[in-house]
């Protein structure tokens, strides 16, 4: 199971990225695909899931209102659309990914990851 993600970068507070990632290798399309976030010395948290299959989301309660995540089967690929970003946003942001349909933040659940992609907002 491979997971890429990318879309990071430099954005100043109020502005805008959209995270993508790309998945391969997962056996049937019943998925669950999630963005994890670790700032630097914190531990790793979930920001917001999706399941694949029945578009069912899930979101921290820091992002909700202001971050989107959606998904194209066609290409599997998962994005987290990031508005109203917040100098507390920075940090590495990863994708996982788990067979099943079950929505969680967990990040225990999840057993496979992809590289992470920096975001950095300045205030």
């Amino acid at each position: 199971f491979q997971l890429q993600a990318s879309g990071g970068g430099l954005v100043q507070a109020g502005g805008s990225l959209r995270l993508s990632c790309v998945y391969s290798g997962f056996p049937t399309a019943y998925n669950t695909i999630g963005w994890f976030r670790q700032a630097p010395g914190k531990e790793r948290e979930g920001v917001s899931v999706i399941s694949v299959s029945d578009g069912k989301t899930n979101y921290a309660d820091s992002v909700k209102g202001r971050f989107t995540i959606s998904s194209d089967n066609a290409k599997n690929t998962v994005y987290l659309q990031m508005n109203n970003l917040k100098p507390e946003d920075t940090a590495v942001y990863h994708c996982a990914g788990q067979v099943g349909s079950y929505y969680t933040l967990v990040r225990e659940w999840y057993g496979y990851w992809g590289q992470g992609t920096l975001v950095t907002v300045s205030s």
